[in-house]
C-alpha cells in the first residue's frame, strides 16, 4: 500500500516545480521519461504551449467554485504526470486554478508516473498506466478519491474514433481540437461531482 502522505510531503513537485522542470528537460533535449526521441521532444513542446493556453484562457465556473465553497475540510491533490502527456497539458492547468482560488481549501503536488511505477500501478485505468490520475487525499494522507486520466465523454469519442483512425497523430489532432473547443467544461464539470463527494 502507498504510502501516499510520504510521496505528498517528500517527493511531490509544486506545479511551478513540475513546469519548470519540464522546461529545464526540454532545454537539453530530454523529457520526462525515459523516451527522448524527437516525437517526443516535439509533444512536451506542443503541451507546454498547451498549458500556457489553459493557465491564460481557462475560467472556473460557478458550477465548481460553488461546490469547492461547501467543503468543510482540507485537501490534498496529488497528481501522477508527465509532461510529454497530451492529456495532462490540458488537465493540469485546472488543478493549478483550483488550488491558486483556494489555497486555504487545497494543496497540489506533482510526481512523474515512470518515476513511481508502484503508485501508478496500484491506479491502473483498464490495465493501463493512463495520465494524469488526480488522488484526492484528506490532511492526514488517506487517500478519499480517484480521477483521470481524462473526461468520458472524449474518452468514448476518442474509443469510436480509434475504431476508424490508426495514425496517431491523427488522433492526437483530433483530441487536442475537442479539448480546444471544449474549454475546460468537461473537466470541470466531472470535477464537481468529485468535489460534491467530499465532506
Amino acid at each position: 500500500m502507498a504510502n501516499y502522505s510520504n510521496i505528498f510531503v517528500n517527493e511531490g513537485l509544486t506545479y511551478s516545480t513540475y513546469k519548470h522542470l519540464i522546461d529545464s528537460l526540454l532545454a537539453e533535449h530530454k523529457t520526462t521519461g525515459a523516451d527522448n526521441s524527437e516525437a517526443m521532444l516535439h509533444y512536451t513542446r506542443m503541451n507546454m504551449q498547451r498549458m500556457h493556453r489553459v493557465e491564460k484562457t481557462g475560467v472556473l465556473g460557478e458550477e465548481l467554485t460553488g461546490a469547492i465553497a461547501k467543503l468543510k475540510n482540507k485537501y490534498k491533490f496529488l497528481v501522477i504526470s508527465e509532461g510529454w502527456c497530451g492529456d495532462a497539458a490540458q488537465i493540469t492547468p485546472v488543478f493549478d486554478k483550483i488550488i491558486t482560488m483556494y489555497p486555504d481549501q487545497f494543496e497540489l503536488r506533482f510526481v512523474l508516473r515512470d518515476q513511481h511505477l508502484e503508485l501508478i500501478d496500484a491506479h491502473l485505468t483498464n490495465g493501463g498506466r493512463a495520465i494524469p490520475v488526480l488522488l484526492v487525499l484528506n490532511e492526514k494522507g488517506d487517500l478519499l478519491a480517484k480521477w483521470g486520466p481524462r473526461p468520458a465523454v472524449i474518452q468514448e469519442l476518442l474509443n469510436e474514433w480509434k475504431t476508424e483512425i490508426s495514425d496517431m497523430f491523427v488522433l492526437a489532432e483530433k483530441l487536442h481540437l475537442w479539448y480546444a473547443k471544449d474549454k475546460t467544461q468537461a473537466i470541470q464539470s466531472e470535477l464537481t461531482t468529485l468535489v460534491s463527494s467530499l465532506e
